[in-house]
């Protein structure tokens, strides 16, 4: 997907995402959060959106949040100011292709349905990959395009439409794997119907 379609689309879908696509992937998002609240120190989410993980967070992380949207970040803020939550430090409008953050910044890296959604995924986890902390984790749920079956030509048939609905039906597991100081620790299929996929990443190295 373009930049300026991102921007667009997500500015479409502000008004109603906690209802529509925050309700559909609310399960992998809580399971993330979930795993994330077993470690300690800084986080940093990608692609925070409307701020529905903010509020899961245990009290003692550390969270920074940013988002290419105003739009999204606007209701993430509204979400921070009016539930007082003191375990986010900062909220950033910032393109996920150039991270405003020095190398090895972070404990922990959350990408929640994000990586379908952003242009070059893969300069993304690049610059996960950069940001996070020898030894530390990058949490990931998304759909991946299922490889047969009727979803699978569906996903395929929808595919040309990105820019218009906001994301990549037929984005592949692949292409978050690229990373040579990234391993694999966990991966599960999640609900609804396993569409999405649970996945940890470990960053090379000791902390």
């Amino acid at each position: 997907m373009e930049i300026e379609a991102v921007q667009t689309s997500y500015a479409r879908w502000a008004p109603i995402y906690d209802k529509t696509f925050g309700a559909v992937t609310n399960f992998g998002r809580r399971r993330a959060v979930e795993y994330m609240n077993g470690l300690e120190g800084t986080v940093l989410e990608v692609g925070v959106g409307t701020g529905l993980s903010l509020q899961h967070y245990k009290s003692d992380l550390q969270v920074t949040g940013i988002d290419f949207s105003t739009d999204m970040l606007a209701k993430a803020k509204h979400k921070v100011e009016h539930l007082n939550l003191k375990q986010v430090v900062a909220l950033r409008q910032m393109d996920a292709r150039t991270l405003g953050f020095p190398d090895c910044s972070f404990d922990t890296i959350a990408a929640m349905h994000v990586l379908s959604v952003v242009p070059e995924p893969e300069k993304v986890m690049a610059e996960i990959a950069r940001v996070l902390k020898p030894g530390g984790r990058v949490v990931i749920t998304n759909h991946f395009v299922r490889k047969k079956g009727l979803l699978a030509f569906l996903e395929r048939l929808s595919a040309p439409f990105a820019n218009i609905i906001g994301w990549h039906s037929d984005f592949e597991l692949e292409t978050v794997l690229q990373e040579p100081s990234l391993e694999v620790e966990e991966q599960r299929s999640l609900p609804p119907l396993g569409m999405m996929t649970f996945l940890v990443l470990r960053k090379a190295g000791t902390p």
